[in-house]
């Protein structure tokens, strides 16, 4: 029973930083209604900013921090005033078709600039000054183990889906976001600025994705498999919903603790590595019960 624990602890953890990934899904989903095919090169090209400027140019934690922000902000704006705002009530797969295109664009600039600044490819080391050590106080009382950096990142992402949670439902900005998800053409009608608040909403998902890239290069390092994180990202938000911020963290718990569970019991029935697929094929059954996911809106349409 100690050993269940300790892993499913662990795998409850590690869905804390599946989870992080999907709020960045969530953001632009829940303001636009478009699937963010680009939000893995954001957690890249946000999490290799920061390594440059604290590495090459030598900048302290927040001053790097603080210039890496800006530059995703900055890429946020430019997403919506380049890719689209031409787009506006357009079809849906317009605008993910675009999602595509800036993806490719973003792995090739956060390329470039790896090469402009360590003229090579291969994977940079993020510190945090957070040691990826088990903790001892629950080593020694409950010989459970536990790393002090995942208890991090479950707090970093507890304080973020707290800050999220209150700006959608309690700031007028917020609502405003809301609405334009939910029918363009009747939000402009009644005075939202459409234009503003999609540069806001990008700006926000550039923000999450350079905590998750942080979180995410201090555990494997800043290198372009951070792409793919986003891939782990979808069965947490087929679980959770893709219009709902809590669904997002219950998903990535549900998912974090049933792959590492499924790893270690069921593994050796099947020969192990099953922990690479296991989720989708969570989210795949999931699908054929409730295909809006725990938290999201079951839509009717009448005919």
């Amino acid at each position: 029973m100690q050993f269940f624990f300790e892993v499913l602890i662990g795998g409850l953890l590690s869905g804390v930083m599946y989870s992080l990934v999907a709020l960045g899904f969530v953001l632009i989903y829940k303001a636009s209604g478009v699937f963010n095919f680009a939000q893995g090169a954001m957690v890249f090209i946000a999490a290799l900013a920061y390594v440059t400027l604290a590495e090459r140019f030598g900048l302290p934690f927040w001053a790097a921090f603080g210039l890496a922000l800006a530059a995703m902000v900055l890429i946020g704006i430019l997403t919506e005033r380049v890719v689209l705002r031409p787009l506006v009530n357009q079809p849906q797969i317009s605008l993910f078709m675009a999602t595509i295109g800036l993806a490719f664009f973003l792995e090739g600039l956060a390329q470039l600039v790896q090469l402009w600044a360590f003229e090579d490819l291969s994977p940079r080391p993020l510190r945090l000054g957070i040691q990826d050590a088990p903790i001892e106080r629950l080593m020694s009382d409950f010989n459970v183990l536990v790393s002090s950096f995942d208890l991090f990142a479950a707090a970093v992402a507890a304080v973020l889906v707290a800050a999220l949670a209150l700006f959608f439902n309690k700031t007028r900005i917020g609502r405003a976001l809301r609405a334009v998800a939910d029918d363009h053409q009747a939000a402009l009608s009644v005075g939202i600025p459409l234009k503003y608040i999609w540069a806001i909403v990008w700006s926000v998902a550039g923000f999450v994705a350079l905590v998750a890239g942080l979180m995410w290069g201090a555990r494997s390092g800043v290198q372009f498999a951070l792409t793919l994180v986003a891939l782990k990202a979808l069965p947490v938000l087929i679980l959770g919903g893709f219009e709902s911020i809590a669904g997002a963290i219950v998903g990535g718990l549900i998912i974090g603790a049933s792959e590492k569970l499924a790893e270690v019991y069921l593994g050796p029935y099947v020969g192990g590595g099953i922990e690479g697929w296991f989720a989708y094929v969570m989210a795949l059954l999931f699908l054929l019960v409730r295909p809006e996911g725990l938290f999201g809106e079951k839509h009717i349409d009448r005919v």
